[in-house]
């Protein structure tokens, strides 16, 4: 599995990992964050895999944040303070990756 400098996931995690953090002080910021978790599920696996099968696996979420990274350059992005759509979902991104595992070696 690549873990190499240029794999897109090692970025984000050291970017929004810390915004989990805030999970403490921001109840609704638990909830924002789980519904783009979901979200970025729902794009990853199919319906037909089942409740059963729901394995976020690390290449396909690579991918994900590829190409989610990318439009976000396309729009020229910037990072704003607080929470928006973007940040959201590189926070809910962060937290599949804890919940999966998905840095271990």
């Amino acid at each position: 599995m690549d873990l190499s400098p240029g794999c897109p996931l090692i970025g984000v995690v050291a970017t929004y990992m810390p915004r989990l953090s805030e999970f403490t002080f921001e109840p609704g910021l638990v909830a924002a964050v789980d519904q783009h978790a979901a979200a970025v599920c729902d794009a990853l696996i199919p319906a037909q895999r089942g409740p059963e099968g729901r394995t976020v696996r690390r290449e396909e979420l690579a991918d994900y944040v590829l190409g989610f990274t990318d439009w976000l350059s396309e729009v020229d992005w910037t990072e704003p303070v607080g929470h928006d759509f973007a940040t959201l979902r590189l926070t809910a991104v962060c937290w599949l990756i804890r919940e999966h595992d998905l840095l271990a070696v």
